[in-house]
């Protein structure tokens, strides 16, 4: 539209989600199509055999540009069997019935919470933040210090065990307990020194600034603070805890829109279900730098079937060929102006590639690509 020029935009999808689904350009007067349309109707040539077999008349990914301002939910995402079962009891809610695995790599300077912390780090935090033990409860909150202190008598599953009490009862508490504490817990930490704080604490203050009386601002000290720079990316599996608090992202997923939310949000939430389907994996996200392919070319390869990520940089009047590849692609252009297989594509331009379709790329002489 006329105004979408100067409308800012939180999220940019590129595939066959029908809750963001992609339409093929039309040439001339022809009828516009969605992506969804074409591939069914062409997938052995679009998708190839191989991805049909396993995945099905669908492109089996994703893509996503995020511009996030503000903190993102609380939220993780369900594994197949999970997924089918919430889409079936509550399609409203979940609009699918498949995963979504996903990973995300940073365009600038990007910030997360992603998995658990070590609990020996959350033990500390419950010791010297009054305010999050009183929502665990003394006698829970002492029996989790306590296991996690007596380590030859504390195996991993026990400790997991003990680390989802104390994540339910933060999650679950009731409303009163949250508000109060919350509300203590930032007087506090405002009316002291900003450089006094450690990171946790000025994580939660910034959080319950934008959330106020939320119990997912709580989740500043028990889920890891991640900083990405340009170039870094993580991957979260099925059943793993995150939120994205600011920045901006490439994201790719399976394609799938199942979210189960606690907090920082809204929207619909189902806490129960989350704190259930957890893995409690404890312990820092492994972070991505890429594998370089070409001097040109990065990749990322997250531990999933349905994607990865490569990253293409040319300098201005540089030609780039990629071969041809096993499946559909999807590329989007981010800066700089060039001829993709023979079209001229700017910033924002969104193509796909079809199964064992080379890509000829001639980046603009005044233009970085």
């Amino acid at each position: 539209t006329a105004d979408a020029d100067s409308v800012p935009f939180a999220e940019l999808w590129a595939g066959t989600h029908p809750s963001g689904m992609s339409h093929i350009a039309p040439d001339d007067d022809a009828q516009s199509q969605t992506l969804l349309s074409y591939v069914q109707s062409n997938a052995e040539r679009a998708l190839g055999a191989a991805c049909v077999e396993k995945f099905g008349k669908d492109v089996p990914f994703l893509m996503k540009v995020l511009s996030v301002r503000g903190a993102l939910s609380i939220q993780a995402h369900p594994d197949k069997a999970l997924a089918a079962h919430l889409h079936a009891q509550n399609p409203g809610a979940y609009k699918d019935s498949n995963h979504k695995p996903e990973m995300a790599v940073a365009i600038g300077d990007f910030e997360a919470l992603s998995g658990f912390v070590h609990a020996k780090t959350l033990a500390e935090r419950l010791q010297r933040t009054p305010e999050l033990a009183s929502v665990v409860g003394d006698e829970r909150c002492q029996a989790f210090i306590d296991c996690v202190s007596d380590d030859a008598k504390s195996d991993t599953e026990r400790i997991r065990q003990a680390f989802k009490d104390v994540f339910r009862a933060i999650m679950t508490a009731n409303d009163d307990v949250v508000r109060d504490a919350t509300r203590a817990l930032a007087t506090r930490l405002k009316s002291a020194e900003p450089t006094s704080l450690d990171d946790a604490e000025a994580v939660y203050v910034r959080l319950i600034e934008q959330y106020p009386d939320d119990v997912g601002a709580l989740c500043a000290f028990i889920l890891n603070h991640i900083n990405l720079r340009p170039g870094e990316g993580i991957y979260m599996a099925a059943n793993e805890p995150h939120a994205y608090l600011f920045g901006e992202c490439v994201e790719v997923m399976a394609t799938s829109d199942n979210v189960v939310r606690a907090g920082l949000t809204p929207k619909f939430r189902d806490v129960d279900v989350l704190c259930d389907m957890l893995t409690y994996e404890l312990g820092a996200p492994t972070i991505l730098a890429g594998d370089v392919i070409d001097a040109c070319t990065k990749r990322y390869v997250p531990p999933f079937d349905e994607f990865a990520l490569d990253v293409v940089s040319c300098a201005p009047g540089a030609a780039l060929g990629v071969p041809a590849r096993v499946g559909p692609s999807i590329w989007l252009i981010s800066r700089g102006s060039a001829t993709f297989n023979g079209t001229p594509v700017r910033p924002g331009a969104v193509v796909f590639v079809e199964n064992q379709e080379p890509v000829n790329i001639i980046v603009d002489d005044d233009d970085d690509g």
